[in-house]
């Protein structure tokens, strides 16, 4: 195990280092490290790591959302009003009714089967889009309008709403009726999660106004809380249904908003976290890529993957539109909304666990969708907003 950590960490950064001389994401080297060292190539990713791959996963999400919470102000939101509502579900929408469409007719499988797939490839990768964002917000483009807090807010939530269809889809698929609750269950989740999340951001910055504690004993106990209320998610499920990265985003905004000084420090501390989390996160993720699923599945997998963009790009644009933002804004909230990795890599093999008939083809487009997106996504953010954003 020991062997197989400094062997990811060492390549990983090696690859990342490399990617960026050339003008690319460091992600990208990051995912080739661990296809590489994966199961599926090299076999170097000891056992005990991959067992926990997923737990280690989420542990990273939940460092980068802490940080994001930390730095989004909710009062930025109400700057571009609705937009920032529709941009948590409409895109997701429009793309998976575009899988639901299509897929049958390229790949001649179901209409429900199609459906999961695209809840499977509905979801954006905050995990991807929420370190740009940030990064974007302290060089200060996009400013005046909050365009990246917009970005931001909408990819977290875009999450929830995407995984809550697809519990959905495969309630449906096990021989249980569509569940109008499911959807209720959605906003239920939101405000529970919210409402959650700012309680204990309140009872936090009473702690860390009484007691004085160094900002690293801070970090712990934030990210220990952070850690909690993920974990308290699947505890009250079968009471309520509740999102536990909303609260852990909710908990970084209430700190922000109540003691911004704190949020501030507490902010490039977790920026100093996620150099390891992001590292581990992608090449994770990398090591579950099969090569072989996705050069079967060929450029049929590519069309529909190209096909549930174009719609997606047009659910952004309607989600903005009588926005206050120009077209150039706009465009870099669509392309913004490109990269996919945290979500496809959670849920992508579900389906084929399930015994569902379509899910080696449902993990292999999940598993291109991942290697496409991502790396263009996260490229395309990096050379656009300069030019597309005002600073």
């Amino acid at each position: 195990m020991l062997f197989s950590l400094g062997v990811m960490v060492l390549c990983g950064l090696l690859l990342s280092g490399i990617m960026k001389k050339l003008k690319l994401p460091g992600l990208i080297g990051m995912l080739i490290t661990g296809i590489i060292l994966g199961p599926f190539a090299l076999d170097i990713i000891s056992p005990e790591i991959l067992n926990i791959s997923a737990d280690l996963r989420e542990l990273a999400l939940v460092v980068i959302l802490t940080r994001a919470g930390l730095s989004l102000d909710i009062a930025d939101l109400k700057k571009v009003g609705r937009s920032a509502i529709l941009m948590c579900f409409v895109p997701a929408l429009f793309e998976i009714a575009a899988v639901t469409l299509f897929a049958p007719m390229i790949f001649g499988i179901s209409r429900l089967d199609a459906a999961i797939m695209g809840a499977v490839l509905g979801a954006v990768s905050p995990a991807v889009i929420v370190p740009k964002m940030l990064s974007i917000m302290e060089t200060g483009y996009g400013k005046a309008k909050s365009v990246p807090q917009l970005v931001l807010a909408g990819a977290s939530v875009d999450d929830i709403f995407v995984i809550v269809l697809f519990a959905a889809f495969m309630g449906m698929h096990d021989g249980s009726a569509f569940d109008i609750s499911s959807i209720i269950k959605i906003p239920i989740s939101i405000l529970v999660g919210g409402g959650i999340g700012v309680l204990f951001g309140l009872g936090m910055n009473q702690l860390f106004r009484r007691i004085h504690m160094r900002d690293t004993v801070k970090v712990l106990i934030l990210l220990s809380v952070s850690l909690l209320l993920v974990a308290l998610e699947s505890t009250i499920k079968r009471f309520v249904p509740m999102s536990g990265l909303l609260a852990v985003m909710a908990l970084g905004c209430t700190i922000l908003k109540t003691n911004p000084l704190t949020a501030n420090r507490l902010s490039n501390k977790f920026s100093k976290i996620w150099v390891a989390a992001e590292l581990m996160l992608f090449v994770l993720v990398g090591a579950a890529v099969d090569i072989s699923y996705a050069l079967n599945a060929g450029l049929l997998a590519l069309l529909l993957i190209f096909i549930a963009l174009c719609f997606r790009l047009c659910g952004v644009f309607t989600s903005l539109v009588k926005s206050p933002l120009n077209r150039k804004e706009r465009l870099f909230c669509a392309v913004s909304y490109l990269p996919k990795a945290t979500v496809q890599a959670a849920i992508g093999g579900l389906p084929l666990a399930a015994g569902i008939a379509s899910g080696n083809l449902i993990l292999t487009v999940a598993v291109l969708a991942i290697l496409i997106t991502a790396p263009l996504g996260a490229f395309l953010v990096d050379i656009s907003h300069k030019r597309l954003l005002e600073k």
